[in-house]
């Protein structure tokens, strides 16, 4: 009834003189005076269109249209986005204009800015005289912020979300930092607006002490530019980054052009690229783009390890019962053994792939047409040899299920290549292929359930396949690495593409096991081999493929949650002398996190591997107290018993402050890169438009 009754009485004398809206008014005693006064004391509230007010003592005067209000006083716009705290306030009745003192002011929960006054003006921009902002805790024991900017004057816009600062100074623990005198800043809520951002200092061996100044460029709501700066006393370097979003797409770029002490006589440059985009008909447009100005630039600046570069456009489409793919391909190297050969290695390979699948005769017909075409960029015979071809294929697949639980699958196929070879005398000019195919696979999964809910899944499979390539001899293009997994285990052919295709009779023997346990956790292993007919001798001993027995594959498997997840993968003959040996370590809580990887493979020239791998890589973080994270990368190369890469990282955060230090050594070198040895510094601040950090970071006041 109360409430009924200030409602009513407000709408007799409302707030806002000559607006439309009304207000709102609670509080738990009113008086309403003959001189046309309204006093409302206790637990006072004024809701008005999306402002809300609390205070313990309001007075409205309908002559002057005002509001005199006694603290504590809390102003809300909207969500909360923007806050006013203060202690006496003197504002207009739609709450718009007016002084408010001993306040601060509260931006997106993060931001504070406290003023002997603050001016409301036109419910827009709020001015604050003699103001300190800060995003960091205060405590009793320790007043003093970690960083502040003192001011004589703030203005935050509030449309345009902005805070202009007047005779600003930077203060750290205290301490004068810088002072200048003007300084723009985005509000917490503005995650895009043009300005500077905040430096990075960076150490190198090779490019000496340096200082990067980013400059982010609001280009429209869709599009923005990065420059950044770089410079030291060995190089002068501008990097860029460019984003652009479309209604059916987005195009990014990153580049950088230096001139430096290291080849001073040469423009160095890159620039990285990818776009996708949705065309008509369910059809994607994709694009990279890879340039580089000489082989060791990546690596000196640290903005990449690629050795190879890819430049590519390609068209594509996925449905149910088809797939197209259409790509043009242009490849560059930066390996040091591979550039005295370069023009001898694939320069552009264009390929369009079409895949049809038709249910038919009670099972499945795939028919799929393939034509590619490779160059090289040397003409000399046999080095620079060019390769065209045009292959269709077609394969129809039965499955039948039988009252045991047997799942028995058949396939039968036939594959035709035509191959036009150019300035190689070891083929013909014109060459084809027939390759006919057939396989059957049997496949007996058992299921038992445990009393505890667990379940085991125990599943032998048998795969017999036949295939026999008819013609002549063909280069070798898209199959020359091949990998042996359980990925592939029970293919049709091991090798990747469409040049080789694995020969005569054989059978692909495998079992695995898994259990899914309710705690959550799950552990499975793949045992399997491949038994042949006879030895076609076409893959090489190190591939773990050669012989009329293949190596045994063991793969297994174990994940607990999102806390743990190893992998281990081995290829090994029946001495168990291992041709392959790989362990992937990944665990985590809720304070650490570790990621490890062990890597053993023999040497194989076929495969571009004069010598045996045998290296162990590690990264991991641990938080070592409420504010301190330590990382550490690594790799060591086990053959040669020394260090690759090493890197070391400390990092404090709190809920206003990210300092992240970083030292890394890349000691490997070639006649393009040396071992260098970088030392990185990053500061970032909280509360101007940089996001916050987890409510775990924040810093707890102790008495």
């Amino acid at each position: 009834m109360r409430r009924l009754a200030l409602i009513l009485m407000l709408m007799l004398m409302p707030l806002v003189g000559q607006a439309q809206q009304m207000a709102t008014l609670v509080a738990d005693t009113v008086l309403l005076t003959r001189q046309n006064t309204l006093e409302a004391t206790g637990n006072v509230e004024i809701l008005y269109g999306a402002t809300r007010l609390r205070a313990s003592r309001i007075l409205y005067s309908r002559a002057g249209d005002a509001l005199t209000i006694t603290g504590p006083i809390t102003v809300v716009e909207g969500d909360g986005a923007v806050i006013l705290l203060a202690d006496q306030a003197q504002l207009d009745a739609d709450l718009q204009n007016g002084i408010l003192t001993s306040a601060r002011l509260v931006l997106d929960q993060q931001l504070q800015l406290a003023a002997s006054e603050i001016a409301r003006i036109d419910g827009r921009y709020t001015r604050l005289s003699q103001s300190v902002a800060s995003s960091c805790e205060v405590c009793a024991g320790n007043p003093t912020p970690v960083w502040e900017i003192r001011a004589n004057e703030i203005i935050h816009d509030q449309q345009e979300r902005q805070l202009y600062f007047k005779q600003a100074q930077f203060r750290f623990l205290g301490v004068p930092i810088f002072y200048a005198p003007r300084l723009r800043l985005p509000d917490p809520t503005l995650s895009r607006a043009s300005g500077f951002l905040l430096p990075s200092l960076r150490t190198s061996s090779t490019l000496k002490t340096g200082l990067k100044l980013p400059y982010f460029l609001k280009l429209g709501d869709h599009a923005d530019l990065t420059l950044t700066p770089y410079v030291s006393s060995t190089t002068r370097t501008i990097e860029a980054r460019f984003r652009r979003a479309f209604a059916a797409g987005d195009l990014r770029f990153e580049g950088a052009i230096t001139r430096d002490d290291l080849r001073p006589d040469q423009t160095r440059y890159y620039l990285f690229g990818t776009g996708s985009f949705e065309l008509p008909r369910q059809f994607r447009l994709n694009l990279a783009v890879e340039i580089v100005s000489d082989t060791g630039y990546l690596l000196d600046y640290g903005y990449s390890d690629k050795d190879r570069l890819n430049n590519e456009i390609s068209i594509s489409r996925a449905r149910a019962r088809d797939l197209f793919r259409a790509s043009l391909t242009d490849f560059r190297t930066l390996r040091a053994a591979e550039l005295p050969i370069r023009d001898q290695l694939p320069r552009t390979f264009a390929n369009i792939v079409y895949e049809r699948r038709v249910q038919t005769l009670g099972g499945e017909l795939r028919l799929g047409v393939d034509a590619a075409s490779l160059t090289r960029s040397s003409n000399a015979l046999g080095v620079g040899r060019d390769v065209s071809r045009l292959g269709l294929s077609a394969d129809f697949r039965h499955s039948a299920d039988f009252a045991n639980g047997m799942l028995v699958t058949g396939t039968l196929g036939v594959a035709a290549f035509a191959y036009d070879t150019r300035q190689d005398r070891s083929f013909a000019t014109s060459t084809g292929q027939v390759t006919p195919r057939a396989s059957l696979e049997l496949r007996w999964p058992f299921q038992r359930t445990e009393a505890s809910g667990a379940y085991q899944l125990l599943e032998p499979v048998v795969q017999l396949a036949w295939s026999q390539t008819n013609g002549s001899a063909v280069p070798n293009e898209d199959s020359v690495l091949v990998e042996f997994d359980e990925g592939n285990l029970f293919s049709m052919s091991r090798f990747p593409g469409e040049d080789a295709r694995e020969q005569g009779g054989r059978a692909n023997v495998g079992v695995s096991w898994t259990r899914y346990d309710p705690a959550g956790w799950v552990v499975g292993v793949t045992v399997g081999r491949i038994f042949r007919q006879d030895d076609p001798g076409q893959f090489a001993p190190g591939t773990g493929l050669s012989g009329d027995r293949s190596h045994w594959l063991a793969a297994g498997q174990l994940r607990l949650g999102d806390r743990l997840a190893l992998t281990q993968r081995a290829l090994f003959d029946n001495n168990f002398t291992f041709a392959r040996n790989e362990t992937r370590l990944a665990w985590q809580n809720d304070r650490a996190a570790i990621g490890s990887a062990y890597l053993w493979m023999v040497a194989e020239p076929t495969e571009n591997r004069a010598k045996a791998t045998h290296e162990l890589s590690m990264d991991g973080a641990l938080r070592l107290s409420r504010h301190w994270t330590g990382r550490v990368d690594g790799r060591f190369d086990l053959i040669e018993d020394r260090a690759a890469q090493a890197g070391l990282g400390l990092e404090y955060r709190s809920e206003c402050l990210t300092v992240d230090l970083s030292v890394s050594r890349r000691f490997t070198s070639s006649t393009t890169v040396a071992p260098s040895t970088d030392f990185g510094l990053n500061l970032s601040l909280a509360g101007f438009g940089s996001g916050r950090n987890s409510e775990s970071y924040r810093r707890v006041c102790t008495k």
